[in-house]
């Protein structure tokens, strides 16, 4: 019986577990169909059938040598612009112009927190508890606190006189 190129076989002939392996090597035939001309060396090894030589070629192609036309590509790509070279850079340089912490009071009679609640500080600030946590502490007015950033930019509040602290987040 004379085996047929699995590309002529009917899809409907192919056992199912043989269907990513036919995609597979359908989709390498077309690659290799619309390879460019500095892609030779690519070519001639695929086209081994013996797996030593196959890896000496593979081996032999030196590497970071761009061919012709991976360098035609190469220069005709758009340059990128100013504002994409700091893409993601931003909030860190923004963070180091930044002081580490701020002192300030809380406003009125302050007994604790709990998850969501909002703090409003002398200077104007409104805090938000982010994290679940809560303390309940002594009543007190104006009771002085500090926000400060951990080295991986987590703000936490701090109430002076309490080994307590929260995760927040500023809303106003």
């Amino acid at each position: 019986m004379k085996a047929l190129p699995l590309a002529a076989l009917p899809l409907a002939a192919l056992p199912l577990a043989a269907l990513p392996l036919a995609v597979l090597l359908l989709a390498s035939g077309s690659a290799l169909a619309n390879a460019s001309p500095g892609d030779a060396a690519l070519l001639t090894c695929r086209a081994m059938t013996d797996v030593a030589s196959r890896v000496a070629c593979y081996d032999a192609i030196p590497v970071g040598v761009a061919s012709p036309a991976t360098a035609a590509r190469a220069a005709s790509a758009p340059a990128p612009a100013g504002a994409e070279d700091n893409f993601g850079m931003e909030a860190v340089k923004q963070r180091e112009t930044q002081p580490s912490s701020v002192q300030s009071t809380v406003v009125g009679r302050f007994e604790g927190w709990g998850p969501g609640s909002r703090i409003r500080l002398a200077n104007g600030q409104v805090w938000r508890v982010v994290d679940g946590s809560d303390a309940v502490l002594a009543p007190r007015d104006d009771a002085k606190v500090s926000i400060e950033r951990n080295l991986f930019g987590t703000i936490f509040m701090r109430v002076e006189g309490s080994n307590a602290s929260a995760k927040v987040r500023r809303v106003e």
